[in-house]
């Protein structure tokens, strides 16, 4: 792929139902396939961009004006840009911001993903809410072609279900994030797609943080590290792909479970302790992906505003409790916007889960308590 060039050539989105949307080519140049998705943020766009959430989809900006903070570098939630593609209506011309090291479009050719400016991303997002997301390709230079290839290719790609996606975007080695002064507690935290502002979070509680890789066996998982010191709790992050296909992390999560080990997972870690627990999982229409979701807590009635991205749900009631294999589950949160159950809490082990983004990069603060409560959770144990 070659890096953006300041002259305009010409882009397009192929969607999977022959729908294809002109613009201009943004950032590399060249071909990308994966799932076309919305996201309804209107800041925070590094973040979504390095969440390894959004590994293999193609990401369509809905805020019309994309890039006017440029990039920096204290805000990748990962090592690298996660997205397949990236679709925004109107990029910035010049980043303002004195954080910013780099341009926006720069960023996206340096580290050769394909984009696309210049089209109608309310009209794409539409397009999306009404036939749900779908499969796409990204081509500009040299991999433009004529319709017909271009729509053959996008539809010779492999979809989202039945992706296992987690361990492309886990960690290859352990790494341990120490605690902010005293360490209260010690957390095995499994890497589905960790994102960077999670362990800080634990940090600043006193939990201790050891990230370990997807494919980890359970005595590696709970078993003590280098110096001999075992788990207080373990940790469910979020990821990519399809939780049905996650066979070796919901075994993993049932055997935490069985030797009542405190655990604590989001988003992806929300579905695969759902799935341990004999829960059905299933892929939503279009997902949420945001910043601004309510999100209600059917304990006590309270809302949060929440970040999200999830293209999957755990199935169920609302607020209804179920049996499991380890005892009482409530389906203890939901989203009003559409009735998704969007948390567990388990009453005979110690658990439990959001469908949300906790350590909110980039989002509202106002579950950011879940960490507490997750340290309480160990202290008492």
């Amino acid at each position: 792929m070659s890096q953006a060039g300041t002259s305009r050539e010409d882009a397009v989105l192929v969607l999977e139902d022959g729908s294809m949307h002109r613009g201009e080519a943004f950032g590399a140049r060249g071909r990308t396939l994966g799932e076309a998705v919305f996201a309804t943020g209107m800041t925070g766009y590094q973040e979504t961009l390095t969440d390894p959430s959004y590994h293999r989809q193609i990401v369509v900006a809905t805020a019309p004006h994309i890039g006017n903070t440029g990039w920096n570098d204290e805000d990748d939630e990962s090592a690298r840009i996660q997205v397949a593609g990236y679709v925004v209506r109107d990029p910035a011309r010049r980043p303002s911001n004195w954080r910013s090291t780099a341009d926006l479009g720069e960023e996206l050719a340096r580290q050769g993903v394909v984009g696309l400016a210049g089209v109608d991303t309310r009209a794409i997002t539409r397009r999306l809410r009404e036939a749900g997301s779908m499969r796409a390709g990204l081509f500009s230079g040299d991999a433009l072609a004529d319709p017909t290839s271009m729509r053959a290719a996008v539809l010779d790609s492999p979809g989202m279900a039945g992706a296992d996606l987690a361990g492309a975007v886990s960690t290859g080695a352990p790494y341990t994030v120490a605690a902010t002064g005293t360490t209260r507690a010690r957390v095995a935290a499994l890497d589905l797609g960790i994102k960077a502002n999670t362990p800080r979070m634990l940090a600043e509680r006193g939990i201790e943080t050891r990230v370990l890789p997807a494919s980890v066996s359970i005595d590696e998982l709970l078993g003590p590290d280098e110096y001999g010191r075992a788990p207080d709790g373990v940790f469910l992050s979020n990821g990519p792909g399809d939780p049905a296909a996650a066979a070796h992390a919901v075994a993993l999560t049932a055997e935490v479970l069985r030797r009542e080990v405190p655990l604590f997972g989001i988003c992806f870690g929300n579905q695969i302790l759902a799935r341990a627990l004999g829960l059905g999982t299933y892929k939503m229409r279009y997902g949420h992906r945001g910043i601004n979701v309510p999100v209600v807590d059917h304990t006590d009635g309270t809302v949060a505003i929440t970040s999200q991205n999830h293209g999957f749900a755990v199935a169920g009631t609302p607020g209804e409790r179920v049996d499991s294999p380890f005892g009482r589950v409530h389906l203890s949160h939901s989203c009003p916007n559409d009735g998704t159950v969007e948390g567990l809490t388990c009453e005979g082990v110690p658990a439990f889960s959001v469908q949300y983004h906790p350590e909110a990069a980039a989002g509202p603060h106002d579950a950011a308590d879940l960490f507490d409560r997750f340290a309480d959770m160990m202290g008492n144990r």
